[in-house]
């Protein structure tokens, strides 16, 4: 390995992504780099936003291999029975979970009513009152924060789980993830600095106990990186199948795209990144896998809200250092 490039890597993250945490790189399924910044370590746990989607369609995934679902065209509403339909509604009745999986579920809101959301007591009843309207089914609408819940709510409905038990039995256990507890906020400044700390392990979660599907998961970085790998592996760790390769197949080809910047979209997973596929969050936090080289990478970053691409520094800098080194 050529030292200097490493250094010249190291300087260029310290000056241009400077809110790093951590960078883990697996190649044919072996650590060959692992570096840690702004005093985190291999056990700081990093808030990775958006990445949290990705964990959760593998949670989906799982959840239909073991029969709790039946599948991808179930209706939202099925798992909701005593959800009551406001007089007029169609739209909501016919969406499915792929739809909510695909990002092409339409909601009746143009700007995200946050403070009402947040401060409700049922984020999943929240997301239910706004999701539908006149909009049609199909067309890409990437959603942030308020409506992956409903995905959540479905999860404990179906598995009747809370969603980290079943996370912990079926996912992160068998990967050696450790993810504490629930995090619940009193307070919107509880809820803002929980987006600015590092080193607290668990998931967030509304007050009746559902954890978040949108954001909200606390990961390391190599935490992260056994994900990229389990997905590398079409589901497999250590010769179990934790997740049906069918899936991952699934959750890997193009079902919407988004138009404005052309980029497609699985499961809950970004596809055509770079030269593979992508889990990416907020702040710079990105599972990054190229099948074709046998990498993965991941990058835990702190709170910061104009973060450089990550994408740009893994395909420019870091492949071309890591992608032919033999394990």
């Amino acid at each position: 390995m050529n030292q200097e490039k490493i250094t010249a890597l190291e300087q260029l993250i310290n000056k241009d992504y400077a809110n790093t945490a951590g960078i883990v790189i697996l190649k044919n399924g072996d650590p060959v780099y692992a570096s840690y910044f702004n005093d985190c370590t291999a056990d700081t746990a990093i808030h990775v936003f958006s990445v949290t989607k990705s964990v959760v369609s593998i949670l989906i995934g799982i959840a239909i291999d073991k029969g709790f679902i039946k599948s991808t065209e179930q209706k939202v509403l099925d798992f909701f029975p005593d959800y009551k339909i406001k007089r007029g509604e169609k739209t909501i009745q016919t969406i499915s979970i792929e739809t909510m999986l695909t990002m092409t579920a339409p909601y009746k809101f143009r700007s995200a009513p946050y403070t009402k959301y947040f401060t409700s007591e049922d984020w999943v009843k929240a997301a239910l009152d706004l999701l539908g309207g006149k909009k049609p089914i199909g067309e890409f609408r990437y959603a942030p924060l308020i409506g992956p819940d409903i995905l959540s709510g479905i999860l404990a409905k179906s598995t009747g789980q809370a969603v980290l038990d079943f996370a912990k039995e079926h996912l992160f256990a068998p990967l050696g993830i450790a993810v504490a507890a629930n995090i619940t906020f009193e307070t919107k400044e509880e809820q803002l600095a929980f987006n600015k700390t590092k080193g607290i392990s668990g998931w967030v979660a509304d007050p009746k106990g559902i954890n978040t599907a949108g954001w909200g998961l606390t990961l390391t970085a190599m935490d992260m990186a056994k994900i990229g790998q389990l997905y590398l592996n079409g589901g497999k760790w250590n010769g179990n199948q934790i997740v049906s390769a069918k899936w991952v197949e699934e959750s890997l080809k193009e079902h919407s795209r988004w138009a404005e910047i052309n980029l497609p979209y699985g499961y809950l997973w970004w596809i055509g990144v770079g030269n593979g596929y992508a889990a990416m969050g907020d702040c710079g936090n990105v599972i990054y896998v190229n099948p074709n080289k046998n990498i993965v990478v991941s990058v835990a970053s702190l709170f910061k809200p104009t973060a450089k691409d990550r994408i740009e520094l893994i395909t420019e800098y870091i492949e071309p250092i890591f992608e032919d080194r033999a394990s």
